[in-house]
Formats: structure tokens, sequence, C-alpha cells
């Protein structure tokens, strides 16, 4: 959503409430990184309010928000899912979920009506989320002897290299994250070094080296 190389992810997990003509909604949002764990909270959440009217919700997940899901929950088409996903749209955030709980208070709100009240709960847990902005990567292994550590050390770190983990053996081997837009350079010029004995391979795939 930001662009090829950050995106943005709630800080933390929330919840929101609000009573509108005598219906309350209480929004419930939460980090979610698969299907799976996805399913796990809207499992607890409808356990926790197993007498509600409906447990409307949405989602995005995907460092690109590739993945979409809405879901109505019986109130009419439109008017509660969808609502929810663009609240979650227009906050940026990703791998996020948030679910809408209803408890009908005998007075109807209409289409309007409903489309506000879930977009606006919604909103806020967003809100209360906060934000935290991450940088899509690409692991990379490389493998190299103990005479080129200085190089390489200094090589990763122009390329603004993240959660470097070095593992200390008859040759050296380091695992890194580096950001997508540095990923290219940082390539081209470790081929360089390969074909110069300077270090010995460095792939994507650990199981290469």
């Amino acid at each position: 959503m930001l662009g090829t190389n950050v995106y943005n992810e709630p800080s933390r997990a929330a919840i929101y409430e609000e009573k509108i003509k005598r219906s309350v909604f209480i929004a419930n949002l939460e980090p979610v990184h698969s299907e799976d764990e996805a399913r796990d909270f809207l499992t607890r959440i409808t356990s926790q309010h197993r007498d509600a009217t409906h447990n409307c919700r949405a989602y995005i997940m995907g460092s690109s928000g590739e993945y979409e899901y809405f879901s109505d929950d019986g109130e009419p088409s439109g008017t509660a899912g969808r609502p929810i996903l663009l609240a979650i749209k227009k906050s940026t955030l990703v791998n996020v979920m948030v679910i809408v709980t209803r408890y009908f208070g005998g007075v109807k709100l209409g289409t309007r009506g409903l489309i506000d009240a879930y977009g606006l709960t919604a909103s806020k847990a967003l809100e209360l989320a906060g934000v935290t902005q991450r940088v899509m990567t690409q692991k990379i292994f490389i493998s190299l002897d103990y005479a080129s550590m200085g190089v390489i050390t200094r090589l990763l770190e122009s390329h603004n290299a993240l959660n470097l983990s070095w593992d200390y053996k008859e040759s050296v081997n380091v695992i890194a994250d580096i950001p997508i837009n540095y990923y290219e350079s940082l390539s081209r010029e470790l081929d360089e070094l390969r074909a110069r004995k300077i270090i010995k391979s460095f792939d994507k795939n650990q199981a290469a080296l």
C-alpha cells in the first residue's frame, strides 16, 4: 500500500465500543498474518459474544495488501463488512483484522446508518491500534572465508542489511534481510565478489549453500 519498500502494520491489538441508537457496536482489532490466525481470532471473538446479533469483519493481509476479505454476517449486503474493509484501507494498515460485534438495541439504523456505524467503530479501533512501519526485505545467505568478513560486513551495512546472523565454522555463513530496493545492487556486487573468489557463494535459498 505504501510502495515497493515499506508497509504499515498495527502496533497492538485494540478494542473500541460505541453505542448508536441503543445498538452497541464493539470493534476488536488484532494483527493477523494468515487465514489460520484470522479464523482463530474470529473464533475467540464469537465465543466471547455468543449472544451478539452480528459479528461482521474484514481483513487485509500481505505486505502489499494483496489479500482482502469481508463478511456482513447477516447484515444487509454492503452495510457492514465493506465499510470495515474501507476503514482498514483508509488507515493504510495491512496484516490486520477488525471484527465489529453488534448487539441490536431495537431501533433500526437503515442502510446509511449501518454503513456509518460499522465504518466509524472500525476506524476508532484502527486509530487506537497505532502504526508500526515495516521494511519489505529479501533474505540472503552468504558463505565466505574469515578473511573476507570485513569486506562483507561493510557491504551489508552499506545496503542497510537487517537482522544479521553469523555462523562461525570452517567457513563463515551469514544470513541477513535486505531491503527490497537494495537487493538488486547487492546481488550485482556479490556476483563480482564471487567471481573474484572473495566469497564462496550467496543465494536466496539457504539449502543452496
